[in-house]
């Protein structure tokens, strides 16, 4: 079975292509309801359709581009237009309608743009300020909205209730045993008169609607979760201008006219024309499929909505939004498309449909058996060619036998056991701070044998301050009380070009929030470095006008540096940069010393300067060093930043606590199998310190820089990568390069968090790719399949434990309803062939499959984690999802039932003293409450698949305890109450007593097969 499902119904966890996901369908047999079968699949038509909308994009975008070049060579010449704009639009007050910003930005029209008067004109038309953005009057954001519309897309309308019992409805088995009751309601009435003649009939109609409405309960339940979690993923905030206060806002609420600010690494939120800024680059793939980043600046403004800034920073005017954008229009194709199925969806498609073609063949054999026998009794007594209406209705029961059979054979349950468990999982894990992007991340997770961590933020706090440093040669310690002490022995030259280098070489930005106080923007580290700067009496507005900024090369984590060129007030050129401490410090060949001059920088000098950063990382501190150096005039803006010539001004080293809980985290890790590796930009002695810390880095293992690891070959890789524990000073590269060979080399199933634009590939390489919810850029978190909203590496072990328990969960699923089907198939086909009868109605066998199907997917699918889950080695790539300790406890858990089914159907009578006509009656409903008391207790074993203790922890999941009862409870409701619809008899106390004991010894049966080793 395993090498049939691997052959054929094998998908990738991540970028499954299109042939494989359309392979396992042709190959998916008997499906009955495929509307509720294929329902968490991908839609590839509408895959195909986003993919044909993206190359329509590629080709307007490309003539636009053609067509704006060409237009600036004509441009001096060329009188304004005839645009007319729009009654409603004046009276509103703006002076351009959508469609013609639509037009100037999507169609890169520079022709359109300079009759309107560039951006200024574009602001002024839309009533905004390219420096204070809208203002927050309501009434005029509103009547805003209601000329250029909101920043939505348009997607699928929600289902409804109803909708799923329609669904549910289009069952192929329920369909046909539908018509079987109506045919023996007709019969039934027409023999036997109303009501007497209808109970078989409305007996089948009941059951099938309970089933209906259960399961679409369930559908409908489910779909609620995954809308939740679909609100989640979208909730994007960006910082924007309003009032002249910069806040963070959903992307949501932008409007046209609102000024946005971008980083690398941000998604453009909606078509715009860039303000200001510095350095963008803009990848287009996402919208175009073209590869090569665009330049934009102010010869091209033009911003499309969905594309990505991968380098630079910048301001940009919102023009265009929602769905009037090309983006609005391709996500609402792509939303359509929904999310790859899970391996593990198609794999239990893969089992549905082996034993769907097993349950068919038996039910074919016992249609024709249970003929053959009225056929051969009509012969015997001669009355072959006259029928009866109840011989009429027998052939009806022997038809609804089969039917129901193959309704108890497919196990269609399997594959939306899944889906259950993953949105339960899921809407479990929102709440521990993971949200799940991806379903098959969920499964994977609990496959992961290797973690590759950042440090900073992940298992650090990422509460940065500076608390050491090293200016002008000399260490301080950084504290509250010495700031006057601090400035007073540093000469005051110094002083003001540190400030100088703080205050205009930062990606951070101190702003007025809307409260009216001083807030610091930027990462962590930025700051940090500016929190300094201020505690030193700077004045961050008074350093930014005294200089104008020429150009600006922001952080990479490549280059591990960034740099700014700034033109002084009193003219020349001066350079600053900042970054990783031995770079930088190797790009220095003069420093200033303790008089405040510029000295070179001698042996001595460079060996107290690196002796320095290795005492500030051995302290665990990130170290940076600041330096700058006078350039000619000659420079050019275009030209790149030098990296060498600079004078030191100094080393800083900032304190970035590890986050309480790691330690133990990475030993749950280390006691499950997951080996926990760091991953980090970071000095090597910081990486370590921090490493051994958390408990990373042991005495067997190594500690390797990014450059030392580029140059082995592939020989060495194969020995050293199982031990490294820690790589520092590492680019993204290396970061990829680590993920990929542990996994086509080693085989493992690989974890890998980032936040950084540059984090992308190695979390599109990973099995799992893990992006910061708070420090991640909106690049990582689009490649990432789980974002840990929290940034803590202990929600990376809350989603590993789900993960093994999603698994766990539907192994015992899986384990329960292939016994119930294997029972039924068996007791059934047997009894008709040795008979000539079955035992089981149609009535009761829909229940059974109603107690096995959806019912026994809630009960085991949504069981929580535990933490012995986290004391077992993880299954990997290479364990087989139908293990053979859960052969062992099927085959042996259904022998007994089957064995002691057929002692009843032989010897039964004899037991109970059944005489008299009611005997075969009584019999049939001992056998069917024995078997439906057999499923209830084999559920409970079914709990936990290799511990005997199977009532540990029973009472913490209630949908467990209800499921069970109502199970219970209704048995009893249909044994001694629905006897006429469902074919049954009340019982005494006796057989009621032994039907349950039947079903409680299946539980030491199934503790001690537990005890035989597989």
């Amino acid at each position: 079975m395993e090498s049939y499902l691997n052959e054929n119904f094998e998908v990738k966890a991540k970028h499954s292509s299109e042939e494989t996901l359309e392979k396992w369908r042709k190959v998916c047999g008997i499906v009955k309801n495929p509307k509720r079968r294929f329902r968490f699949t991908a839609n590839l038509s509408k895959r195909y359709e986003a993919a044909a909308m993206r190359r329509t994009n590629q080709e307007k975008l490309r003539i636009a581009v053609l067509v704006s070049k060409a237009a600036f060579q004509f441009i001096s010449g060329v009188q304004p237009g005839d645009y007319v704009v729009p009654e409603e639009v004046k009276a509103a007050g703006f002076q351009v309608c959508a469609d013609e910003l639509g037009s100037i930005v999507e169609g890169h029209d520079v022709k359109k743009l300079k009759f309107h008067g560039g951006v200024d004109g574009i602001a002024e038309k839309l009533s905004t300020s390219t420096t204070n953005g809208l203002t927050s009057d309501s009434g005029l954001l509103n009547k805003r909205q209601g000329v250029y519309g909101i920043n939505k897309f348009a997607e699928p309308e929600t289902k409804g209730f109803w909708v799923f019992v329609w669904e549910a409805l289009q069952d192929m088995t329920l369909m046909i045993l539908g018509a079987c009751a109506f045919v023996s309601l007709i019969v039934g009435i027409a023999m036997e008169g109303w009501p007497k003649g209808a109970h078989d009939g409305l007996g089948i109609v009941a059951s099938i609607l309970l089933v209906v409405f259960v399961t679409a309960t369930s559908d409908y339940r489910q779909s609620l979760q995954f809308r939740d979690l679909d609100k989640e993923k979208k909730k994007i905030t960006i910082q924007v201008t309003r009032n002249a206060c910069r806040q963070k806002m959903s992307i949501y609420d932008l409007l046209p006219g609102d000024i946005v600010h971008l980083n690398i690494g941000d998604q453009v939120p909606a078509d715009g024309l860039f303000v200001s800024g510095f350095s963008v680059l803009i990848d287009e793939s996402s919208l175009t499929g073209e590869c090569e980043p665009v330049m934009v600046n102010a010869e091209n403004p033009f911003m499309l909505s969905g594309t990505k800034l991968q380098d630079g920073s910048c301001k940009m005017m919102v023009t265009t939004v929602g769905m009037r954008t090309q983006w609005g229009k391709l996500m609402a194709t792509l939303s359509e498309g929904g999310d790859d199925e899970t391996p593990l969806q198609v794999k239990l498609n893969g089992v549905a449909t082996i034993i769907g073609k097993v349950g068919l063949f038996f039910a074919v054999v016992t249609f024709a058996v249970l003929v053959q026998g009225l056929f051969t009794s009509k012969l015997q007594g001669g009355t072959i060619w006259s029928w009866s209406g109840d011989e009429a209705l027998q052939m009806l029961e022997f038809f609804a036998v089969a039917v129901t059979i193959v309704v108890v054979a497919v196990p269609e349950g399997l594959p939306l056991a899944v889906t259950l468990s993953l949105a339960f999982a899921m809407k479990k894990m929102m709440n521990d701070k993971a949200l799940v992007r991806h379903l098959a991340a969920c499964e994977t997770m609990g496959s992961a044998t290797s973690i590759c961590s950042d440090k900073t933020g992940t298992l650090t706090t990422n509460h940065m301050t500076v608390v050491k440093s090293c200016i002008c040669m000399g260490v301080k310690e950084v504290g509250n009380n010495n700031k006057a002490s601090f400035c007073s022995e540093i000469p005051e030259s110094a002083v003001k070009l540190l400030l100088q280098s703080i205050f205009t070489n930062t990606g951070g930005e101190i702003v007025i929030n809307k409260s009216g106080k001083c807030e610091i923007l930027g990462t962590p580290t930025e700051t940090a470095l500016l929190e300094f700067g201020l505690s030193l009496g700077g004045d961050s507005q008074a350093e930014r006008q005294a200089s104008k900024i020429v150009k600006v090369e922001p952080f990479n984590s490549t280059k591990k540096r960034m740099g700014v060129v700034l033109e002084l007030p009193e003219g020349g050129l001066r350079a600053h940069t900042k970054g990783a401490s031995e770079i930088v410090l190797a790009g220095c060949d003069k420093v200033i010393n303790s008089e405040g001059e510029v000295v070179p920088l001698d042996e001595e000098s460079i060996n107290h300067l690196n002796a320095t950063i290795n005492q500030f990382a051995n302290e665990a501190l990130r170290t940076l060093c600041l330096a700058y150096m006078e350039l000619e005039n000659g420079f050019s803006p275009d030209s790149a930043i030098p990296v060498s010539g600079y004078t030191c001004i100094g080393i800083v080293g900032i304190k970035d606590p590890v986050r309480p809980g790691v330690k133990e985290s990475v030993a749950t890790c280390r006691s499950a199998g997951i080996t926990v590796r760091m991953v980090t930009g970071d000095n090597i002695n910081t990486a370590k310190a921090i490493a051994r810390e958390c408990g990373i880095l042991t005495d067997d293992g190594i500690a390797i820089e990014g450059p030392d690891f580029r140059e082995k070959t592939q020989e060495e890789l194969l020995t050293l990568i199982p031990k490294i524990q820690v790589m520092a000073r590492s680019s993204p590269m290396d970061k990829h390069t680590l993920v990929k060979h542990l996994r086509t080399t080693f085989d493992e199933v690989v974890a890998v968090t980032g936040d950084g634009t540059n984090d992308a590939p190695a979390l599109h390489e990973a099995d799992i790719g893990l992006a910061m919810g708070i420090a991640g850029t909106e690049v990582a978190k689009e490649s990432a399949d789980v974002i840990i909203l929290d940034d803590n590496f202990s929600t990376i072990v809350t989603v590993a434990k789900w993960g093994r328990s999603v698994y766990i969960n539907i192994q015992k699923f899986v384990q329960f309803q292939l016994t119930v089907n294997v029972v039924a198939l068996i007791v059934n086909f047997s009894s008709a062939c040795l008979t000539g009868s079955a035992p089981l109605t149609a009535v009761q066998l829909l229940w059974v499959n109603m107690i096995m199907d959806t019912l026994g997917a809630l009960a085991l699918a949504t069981e929580p984690p535990t933490d012995e889950l986290m004391k077992r080695s993880p299954v990997g790539k290479k364990g087989n999802f139908i293990s053979n300790v859960m052969w062992r406890n099927i085959l042996g858990q259904a022998l007994y039932q089957f064995m002691v089914i057929w002692y009843l159907q032989t010897k039964g009578k004899a037991i109970f003293n059944l005489n008299g006509p009611d005997s075969d009656l009584i019999l049939n409903t001992l056998i069917f409450n024995s078997f439906v008391f057999c499923q209830v207790f084999n559920e409970i074993s079914s709990r936990n698949m290799e511990e005997i203790d199977v009532f540990k922890g029973i009472l913490d999941n209630y949908v467990f305890v209800a499921v069970l009862s109502c199970t219970a409870v209704f048995q009893v409701i249909i044994v001694e109450f629905l006897g006429t619809f469902a074919n049954t008899t009340p019982l005494t106390f006796s057989q009621w007593f032994l039907s349950v004991f039947i079903g409680f010894i299946g539980m030491p049966i199934a503790a001690a097969l537990k005890m035989i080793p597989v």
